[in-house]
């Protein structure tokens, strides 16, 4: 039995700052975004759009297609949670709506709780091979202004529709994991910010790399040849060329430099264009490879390393299923890129300060492009959310036409 990917699909902010601007105003050179850490353009947040919107717009673009009542389990991965009780899953399950016999859960281990969703949709699905299993990985990553952190803010999600009958992915079975208490990125709950130790969270992404593939290769015995192309967690595009150079080098890879860059190269493209996305990073990643059209995938062996500081980390392979280009919506994903606002730097700094009443008071968030679907307030201690009428501007490049239909969070 085939387990894997059936669909997937991503939904960026509709605003950007060019980091030129942002180089600018911080008195930096450009070359240090760009050439130093990889990136170019950070996808930021409207005031009306949170985890809920962006995971939802994407699950609205992965369910394209799909049987709608074979889903039975909804898991959202997250670190920017919106309630300490409440799975965001169940606000995205609501927006979609969806059957009502369904399981809801969240869950959190920073930037890797969307691969343990995958795996944990993977062992669903063997269990019962007529069950699909939604996953919504949804993140805001924040640093704060003027920080060393803030080039690599970003902003996304990605949707997967996990089956046993992929379309685009075989997911295989068996990886290898790692876990060490470790304190180089986390964020308490009083704050919105992240903390994080750059150079020694880098140390420990790569340590936790080495014992992963170790783990790997004992569960299967794999080599590193064995891998057509590689996707790493991207918290910077960057660091997936670090952290594969690094592993090719543990292993005394005979490949060249060149042989080895064509082998992450087409992976790093969106994180380039939306900055770090956490939870969604490497899946982000993934989808920058089966969308570049210089490549010919199918049969392809991909090798995956997700990473969630604190820390924990998983090695796990996949191989690109025949016919897989008809299965993507690749023409989407560029529209999304193409048209996006991009902010000056007052706009930014605008979007970054805004926040939601801090008591639970009435407030209503003012309207931007947000796809599909906006948040569109607060009261009781409640968030609101509704569907985007096509005439309101939905920039999510959906041809579904909603009514508007707000309700209570």
């Amino acid at each position: 039995m085939k387990l894997g990917i059936e669909s997937i699909h991503m939904h960026i902010p509709t605003y950007a700052l060019d980091l030129r601007d942002l180089a600018a105003e911080r008195g930096v050179e450009f070359a240090k975004y760009q050439r130093g850490i990889g990136q170019e353009v950070m996808a930021v947040p409207a005031p009306d759009e949170d985890v809920i919107t962006m995971g939802a717009n994407a699950a609205l673009g992965a369910l394209e297609g799909v049987d709608r009542d074979a889903i039975r389990t909804v898991v959202f991965a997250t670190e920017s949670g919106i309630d300490q009780s409440k799975a965001g899953a169940i606000y995205v399950h609501q927006l979609l709506g969806l059957h009502s016999n369904c399981r809801t859960v969240e869950m959190k281990q920073a930037c890797c709780s969307s691969t343990s969703a995958l795996h944990f949709a993977l062992s669903t699905v063997a269990l019962h091979p007529k069950q699909k299993v939604l996953i919504v990985a949804a993140d805001v990553a924040r640093y704060g202004l003027g920080t060393a952190g803030e080039p690599t803010q970003g902003a996304g999600a990605v949707a997967m529709v996990v089956s046993a009958t992929p379309r685009i992915m075989q997911v295989e079975p068996d990886a290898g994991y790692y876990t060490e208490d470790v304190m180089d990125f986390w964020r308490p709950n009083y704050r919105d910010e992240a903390l994080v130790d750059g150079k020694y969270s880098i140390k420990v992404y790569l340590h936790a790399l080495e014992e992963c593939w170790k783990n790997y290769q004992q569960e299967t015995g794999a080599s590193f040849e064995q891998f057509d192309h590689f996707c790493y967690h991207l918290p910077f595009s960057r660091m997936g060329l670090k952290a594969h150079l690094h592993l090719a080098r543990e292993e005394n890879a005979s490949l060249s430099s060149r042989e080895l860059q064509q082998q992450i190269e087409p992976s790093l493209g969106y994180n380039r264009l939306t900055g770090n996305t956490y939870t969604a990073s490497l899946y982000l990643g993934v989808l920058s490879l089966l969308d570049d059209d210089s490549l010919e995938l199918e049969n392809n062996r991909i090798g995956f390393f997700s990473y969630g500081s604190g820390c924990m980390g998983a090695f796990f392979g996949g191989t690109v299923l025949p016919g897989y280009r008809e299965a993507l919506k690749t023409d989407s994903r560029r529209r999304l890129l193409a048209e996006r606002q991009f902010l000056t730097m007052d706009e930014y700094e605008a979007f970054y300060q805004f926040a939601l009443p801090k008591d639970g008071s009435e407030f209503v968030t003012p309207r931007h492009q947000t796809g599909a679907f906006r948040l569109s307030g607060m009261k009781d201690h409640q968030r609101s959310y509704e569907k985007v009428p096509v005439a309101a501007g939905n920039a999510g490049g959906s041809t579904c036409a909603y009514a508007a239909a707000p309700f209570m969070g």
